[in-house]
C-alpha cells in the first residue's frame, strides 16, 4: 500500500493562491487530511527553494504549541521569527482552539511578507468574527476524505486493468472507510478500521459538538444522528424528524432538532443540500437532503452492510464527488418529480445528474430517464449507473458511474 496520496486538486488550489494576498482557510472533518495537506504543501514550497526558516507551523491540538500562551503571545512569537525581506509562510492548524484567534489571524494577515494558512474542523470558523474581520480577504478550501479514485490509488490498484471488479472494490470503499488513516489500517483487518472509526466519531461528537455546544441530552442527540444516517438522500425537515421520533417514543422538540442538525453540518459529519426549483431557477428553503461525509461511519451509527441501501450510498458517493470537482450542488425540484442533483459547474453552467444502481427493469429505465426527459432546457443531463453498457437516449448521457468516478 502506498504511504500517501498526492491530493492534487487541493495542492493545486493552495498553489494558485500562494502569495496572493488572501488567507487560505482549509476546513473539513477532523482527520480528513488537512494537516497532511499542509505537510505536502510545505514539501512543495521546500522543493521550490523556500528555506525552512521561512516556514512556521503550529498545531493547536498539541498542548506544547499553545498552553499558557494568549493570542498576542503567539502573534509576537511568530512575528519575531519572520525572515526580513523574504516571503514567509505561517501555518496554524486547528486555530479555533485558541481564544480570540481572530485577532491573531488578522494581525498576521496585515504583517508584510507573511502568507497565512489556517485549518479548522468546524464550519463555524467562518461564521465567527473572523469572517467579519477578513471580509473579502480569505479563500476557503473545503477538504473531503479520499475519493474512490484516491482510495484505489492508496491501495496500489492499477485502474488501467480492464478486468477489475469495480463493484467489489466500491463495496470495500463504502463498507470500510474513505478516511486516510482508516485506509492505512485496512491491512490490520476490519476490526482495526472499526475501532479507528469508533474513536474518531467519539472525538468528533464529544470535542467538536457536545462539549463546544454544551449538549447535556446526549441520548437525544444520538437519536438525531442515527435518524439522519438512516435517511441519507431523503427529504427531511426538523418538523418531520421531530414527528418521526415522537412516533418512536423519542420526543425531541423541532427547534432542538434544528439546532442539532446545524451542529452536525458545522462539524462536517453531514452535508445539507437545498432544493432547487428547476422551472423557477431559484433555491427552496424546505425539505433538504443530507449526505454523510464518510459511508464507513455508518458502521458505527447503523451497523449494517452498505449493500442493503446501495442506491442511496451510490448517490451519497456521487454527491461528494461533485463537491470535489468544485460544483455547487442542489437537489432538483419540479412539478411531478425530482432530480437527484442540479449543479452549477466551475464555468457557471447548469448540469443535471440522476443516479441509480442499475437499470434492471424497463420500469426502472423509464423512471430514471423519464425524470430527466421532463426537463426542457438544453443544459447537459447525465444518468449515472453501474450498468456495463450504457445506452444514451434523447440527449441524456448515460454513463457507467465507476468510469465517471475515476475520470481525471
Amino acid at each position: 500500500m502506498k504511504k500517501y496520496v498526492e491530493r492534487r486538486e487541493y495542492i493545486g488550489k493552495l498553489l494558485s493562491y500562494k502569495d496572493a494576498g488572501v488567507i487560505k482557510v482549509v476546513t473539513g472533518l477532523r482527520r480528513s487530511g488537512k494537516s497532511t495537506l499542509l505537510d505536502l504543501f510545505r514539501k512543495h514550497l521546500h522543493e521550490s527553494g523556500i528555506g525552512t526558516l521561512q516556514m512556521q507551523s503550529y498545531n493547536f491540538e498539541l498542548p506544547e504549541d499553545y498552553l499558557g500562551k494568549s493570542w498576542s503571545d503567539l502573534y509576537f512569537e511568530i512575528k519575531s521569527k519572520l525572515q526580513a525581506g523574504k516571503p514567509n509562510y505561517v501555518f496554524l492548524d486547528e486555530v479555533q482552539n485558541i481564544a480570540e484567534f481572530e485577532k491573531l489571524v488578522d494581525g498576521l494577515f496585515v504583517t508584510p511578507d507573511a502568507d497565512v494558512y489556517i485549518t479548522g474542523s468546524n464550519a463555524n470558523l467562518l461564521s465567527s468574527e473572523l469572517a467579519t474581520l477578513l471580509s473579502g480577504r480569505y479563500i476557503e478550501i473545503s477538504i473531503l476524505p479520499f475519493s474512490f479514485a484516491e482510495y484505489l490509488e492508496l491501495r496500489g490498484i492499477d485502474t488501467g486493468n480492464k478486468y477489475l471488479n469495480y463493484e467489489a472494490l466500491f463495496f470495500d470503499y463504502v463498507n470500510e472507510t474513505s478516511m486516510p488513516k482508516g485506509i492505512e489500517l485496512r491491512e490490520k483487518g476490519f476490526g482495526a478500521v472499526y475501532e479507528y472509526l469508533e474513536s474518531l466519531y467519539a472525538t468528533i461528537i464529544e470535542k467538536d459538538i457536545t462539549q463546544r455546544r454544551q449538549i447535556n441530552d446526549k441520548r437525544a442527540f444520538g437519536n438525531i444522528v442515527k435518524f439522519v444516517a438512516s435517511n441519507i438522500g431523503s427529504r427531511l425537515s426538523p418538523s418531520s424528524i421531530s414527528t418521526s421520533l415522537k412516533a418512536d417514543w423519542k420526543s425531541i422538540h423541532r427547534e432542538t432538532v434544528e439546532s442539532y442538525l446545524e451542529y452536525l453540518v458545522e462539524s462536517f459529519v453531514f452535508y445539507k443540500v437545498n432544493r432547487f426549483d428547476i422551472k423557477g431557477k431559484k433555491q427552496l428553503a424546505t425539505q433538504e437532503k443530507y449526505y454523510i461525509v464518510d459511508a464507513g461511519l455508518l458502521n458505527i451509527l447503523l451497523g449494517r452492510d452498505r449493500r442493503a441501501d446501495r442506491g442511496h450510498i451510490l448517490e451519497n458517493t456521487v454527491y461528494l464527488e461533485l463537491l470535489r470537482r468544485g460544483y455547487k450542488v442542489w437537489t432538483g425540484a419540479m412539478r411531478g418529480g425530482e432530480i437527484d442533483f442540479t449543479v452549477k459547474n466551475k464555468a457557471g453552467n447548469m448540469e443535471y445528474y440522476q443516479v441509480a444502481w442499475e437499470l434492471s427493469t424497463p420500469e426502472t429505465e423509464a423512471r430514471e430517464f423519464g425524470a430527466l426527459e421532463i426537463i426542457k432546457d438544453n443544459y447537459p443531463k447525465f444518468l449515472l449507473t453501474t450498468d456495463s453498457f450504457p445506452q444514451s437516449r434523447n440527449g441524456i448521457i448515460h454513463r457507467n458511474v465507476f468510469e465517471w468516478l475515476l475520470e481525471k
